[in-house]
């Protein structure tokens, strides 16, 4: 009895937190997506009292849109297609440096974590404005690309606006969520297995394949959850690098809560959003248990 007292104790607050902070705001866009936009935006009323009788003022045209419109949904497939692409690639570009950081002497695994770590030091539109700079038509790499293209008789390159400009930064910026993911499974494993492979005549590859690499998938489930989330719903780097051309579904649901103020709409988009996420959550949390957890 004492011991499940203190399981419900330590439960408590983070489950109030997750209610407060999400259940809550969760019901209130459920509940706002059933209703109108207010004439100068926002929320209509809910009812009306006619006669003295009480009439709820709800409708479904909201969802009826998202469905009908397939603007959102190719929208919505387009920003799941960049979110995918960004966790595709920086699961390749993290995986070889979180293992040589992993399997890397013990005095020289800070500093390399601390390099990880470090353009978390600057702000985040900050960086995002250097790599406007970057991709300007003025700078170095348009300019000394186009002279490349230029050479070969190709039509000149534009980075700046564009779906490109969007995917680097999307990978630049969530690269290290996967990193640390990773870093933390490889730098459990057990460096008895692999000499016992060895032992074995298992080479290399086979040890890699055969043993790092099962039980690497746990951290890279993590590591997928924590870059493809974000990248789906993230607005400001579509906004400032992708103009019309990298557009995204978090730049439409900022639209429609900022310039169109049609708030309903925006709850719809952003309930969808939310179902894909906890949707992925499940998905990452079923295959990335590691294996011989017993269930329940």
């Amino acid at each position: 009895m004492h011991h499940r007292l203190s399981k419900v104790l330590l439960a408590l607050p983070p489950a109030a937190y997750l209610v407060v902070f999400f259940a809550v705001p969760s019901l209130l866009m459920l509940l706002a997506s059933f209703r109108y936009p207010g004439e100068y935006g926002g929320l209509a009323p809910w009812y009306y009292i006619d006669d003295g009788q009480l009439s709820l003022d709800l409708t479904t045209e909201n969802w009826l849109r998202l469905v009908e419109s397939t603007i959102y949904l190719g929208l919505l497939l387009k920003s799941l297609g960049f979110a995918l692409l960004t966790t595709l690639i920086c699961a390749l570009m993290a995986y070889p440096l979180a293992l040589t950081i992993a399997r890397s002497p013990k005095r020289h695994r800070d500093l390399l974590l601390l390099l990880v770590i470090l353009p978390f030091w600057s702000n985040f539109l900050v960086r995002i404005y250097a790599w406007m700079i970057i991709f300007s038509p003025q700078g170095a790499l348009s300019e000394g690309l186009n002279a490349v293209t230029g050479l070969l008789g190709l039509e000149p390159v534009n980075l700046m606006f564009s779906s490109t400009a969007v995917i680097v930064c999307l990978v630049y910026v969530h690269l290290p969520f996967m990193i640390l993911p990773l870093y933390a499974n490889l730098e459990k494993h057990d460096p008895a297995l692999l000499d016992a492979a060895q032992d074995l005549g298992a080479n290399a590859r086979q040890r890699f394949w055969k043993i790092t690499w099962p039980l690497s998938l746990p951290g890279i489930y993590a590591g997928g959850v924590l870059v493809f989330i974000p990248s789906l719903g993230i607005f400001a780097i579509p906004d400032l690098l992708g103009g019309t051309n990298g557009i995204m579904i978090g730049n439409v649901i900022k639209q429609q809560f900022v310039e169109a103020r049609d708030w309903p709409f925006g709850s719809v988009l952003s309930l969808v959003l939310t179902a894909i996420t906890l949707m992925l959550v499940a998905i990452a949390g079923r295959f990335g248990r590691p294996k011989g957890t017993a269930n329940g």
